[in-house]
Formats: structure tokens, C-alpha cells, sequence
């Protein structure tokens, strides 16, 4: 199944300087749902190519910080920009914040990740829901009570079933396909405000 790689949102991004398309999923999230804020502290897990962070680092301002954690090399594309720090590690590594410089738990954790895709459909489906869940398991350790969350799914039935069962820990809980998805794509995100913890 083929798709022009070189689509609308791509050459968009490619105008405005962005290092990926993805960034306009989460301009349409944040627009939306308002989950990044000036002078925030956000963790992006799985930053890589850094769109997002391109993005966050803007929207929190110089007074906010970025922390971007990926297993791939850190990226010098990023280098210019002063209010963003990335770390070349897995983040279920990441045992204490003092790993990441961090004092304090963050106010927007958010989660691009995805894991790496075989084409079987099921198996990549289970593996992202693998991901989630971890991610949720290690969430109290990164979010600070009040903060805001924003993860990429692949649906299944699975899925839809552990977001039902875990999303009581935010006040708010929404599920989003934004606009700039490729139609085949089966990737959504879920997003959730002001965290429980």
C-alpha cells in the first residue's frame, strides 16, 4: 500500500522548518485541548527526528524547559535551540528525575513513540500496546498532580479497552485522530488533562 510521501503536511513542514510532518498532529492536540503552556517543564519520550520538540520548546517559551529522551543519537538539528535538553537513553531506564537533570516532576509528559513495526498487524498492535502500558506504568514517576498527557495509539480492541480502564487518573480524557494522520494510518492519540496521580 502506497502513500505520496510527499504530501501536503509534508512539504508544509518542510517550509516551516520542521523536521517531521508529526508536528501538526500535536499543533492540532494542543490547539485543541490546551495541554502545553509558557514557562511548563515537558519531557517528549521518543523525541526522534524532534518536531515536537521544535514545537514545545516555542510554546513553553524561554522560561519553560524541553527534555527530549530517545535510544537513537541525539539529534544536532535540535542544538540551536536554548531551552531544550536531549538525552540518548531509553526512558524505562531513567530510573530517578536527577538522571535527567530534573529537580522537580514535569507538567506535560508526551509520547510519540511507537514501536518498531514488522507489517503484521496484530504484532505491531501488541507491541504498541506494550509501550502504553508502560508508559502508564512509569507515568507517577514523570508527571506532576494537575499535569497534562498526550500518547500515540495504534488502535485495537485492546487498546481501547486499557484506555477505558486507566483513564480515571485524569480529570479530563480525550482520544483524537488529527486531521494531518494518513488515512490508512490506525494511529490515534490520547490526551489527558490535569493528572490524578
Amino acid at each position: 500500500m502506497s502513500f505520496k510521501v510527499k504530501d501536503h503536511y509534508f512539504k508544509k513542514a518542510k517550509k516551516e522548518n520542521f523536521l517531521a510532518r508529526s508536528v501538526y498532529k500535536l499543533e492540532e492536540i494542543d490547539q485543541k485541548y490546551k495541554i502545553l503552556n509558557k514557562k511548563n517543564n515537558v519531557v517528549d519520550f521518543g523525541y526522534h527526528p524532534g518536531s515536537w520538540v521544535q514545537y514545545t520548546a516555542e510554546k513553553v517559551g524561554p522560561e519553560g524547559l524541553v527534555v527530549g529522551i530517545d535510544i537513537k543519537p541525539v539529534s544536532n538539528k535540535l542544538s540551536p535551540l536554548k531551552n531544550v535538553r536531549l538525552y540518548e537513553k531509553s526512558i524505562f531506564d531513567v530510573s530517578v528525575l536527577e538522571d535527567l537533570e530534573m529537580e522537580s516532576l514535569f507538567d506535560v509528559v508526551l509520547s510519540d513513540m511507537a514501536p518498531n513495526t514488522t507489517g503484521i498487524k496484530s504484532v505491531d498492535q501488541d507491541r504498541s500496546l506494550n509501550l502504553i502500558e508502560e508508559v502508564f506504568h512509569i507515568l507517577p514517576k514523570f508527571l506532576r498532580p494537575g499535569g497534562n498527557f498526550a500518547i500515540k495509539v495504534f488502535d485495537s480492541n485492546q487498546a481501547q479497552v486499557f484506555l477505558k480502564e486507566n483513564k480515571n487518573i485524569f480529570e479530563e480524557f480525550h482520544l483524537l485522530k488529527p486531521k494531518s494522520t494518513r488515512s490508512i494510518s490506525k494511529e490515534f492519540f490520547a490526551i489527558g488533562k490535569r493528572y490524578k496521580a
